[in-house]
C-alpha cells in the first residue's frame, strides 16, 4: 500500500487543479500511457499546450515521462499512482482552500457527467449494466470516527488497485468514489 502524499503545496495544487490538467490525468488513468500527440487527439487538444500541461504536471510529481518508450522525439507519459490527500479545511489557507474547492467541483461534475453516460448506456453494456452498486447511509459518528471510516476505505481500494501488467482478462475501469460530510440540518450545529 503507498504511503499517503498530503500535497498542500499552493503551486501543486493549482496545477492539478487546471480543467484540461484533471482531464489528462484522467484519460492517463484509464487508458495508459499516452503522447502528447496522442492525448492531444483524445480529448480535442492543441498538441503544443498538452505538453505543456504534462510538463507542468510532471514537475509535481503527478506524471512522470517514460523513457523506455521514447522513440526520437516522441515522448510518452504516464500518470504517477499514489495515495495523494490535502490537508484538512482547519489547516488550509484561503489560496490552498479556493484551488481545493475548485478541483472538487470539477471532480463532482465529472464524477456525475460520468454516471449520467453510464446510466444513458447502462441497457447496452450487457452484465456490466449491473456493476453499480450504491449506497446512501446516514450514521451517527465522531470526528476520530469519520477519519477510521475513510482509512478503512482507503485501505479497501488499495486492496483492489492492481498494475496495468497485472489485470484479469476481464477487468474493465471502475469508477469508486466515497463522499462523507457531516448533516448541515441536524440540531447538533
Amino acid at each position: 500500500m503507498p504511503e499517503p502524499q498530503e500535497i498542500n503545496d499552493l503551486e501543486a495544487l493549482k496545477a492539478l487543479a487546471h480543467p484540461r490538467r484533471q482531464k489528462m490525468l484522467e484519460h492517463l488513468a484509464l487508458h495508459g500511457p499516452a503522447t502528447s500527440a496522442s492525448l492531444a487527439r483524445a480529448l480535442g487538444l492543441n498538441t503544443g499546450a498538452t505538453s505543456y500541461h504534462l510538463r507542468e504536471l510532471a514537475k509535481h510529481g503527478f506524471v512522470e515521462e517514460l523513457a523506455d518508450k521514447a522513440h526520437g522525439r516522441e515522448r510518452w507519459w504516464r500518470a504517477v499512482p499514489g495515495d495523494r490527500r490535502f490537508p484538512p479545511s482547519s489547516r488550509q489557507s484561503p489560496q490552498v482552500r479556493a484551488a481545493l474547492g475548485q478541483m472538487n467541483r470539477m471532480a463532482f461534475d465529472a464524477d456525475v457527467e460520468a454516471f449520467a453516460r453510464f446510466l444513458a448506456r447502462r441497457e447496452s453494456l450487457g452484465v456490466w449494466g449491473d456493476a453499480a452498486p450504491y449506497s446512501r447511509s446516514l450514521l451517527h459518528l465522531t470526528l476520530d470516527e469519520v477519519r477510521e471510516f475513510f482509512e478503512e476505505y482507503i485501505r479497501l481500494v488499495n486492496r483492489f488497485k492492481r498494475d496495468a501488467d497485472d489485470l484479469p482478462e476481464d477487468a474493465r475501469p471502475v469508477y469508486a468514489r466515497f463522499l462523507a460530510f457531516p448533516a448541515t440540518d441536524s440540531a447538533s450545529e
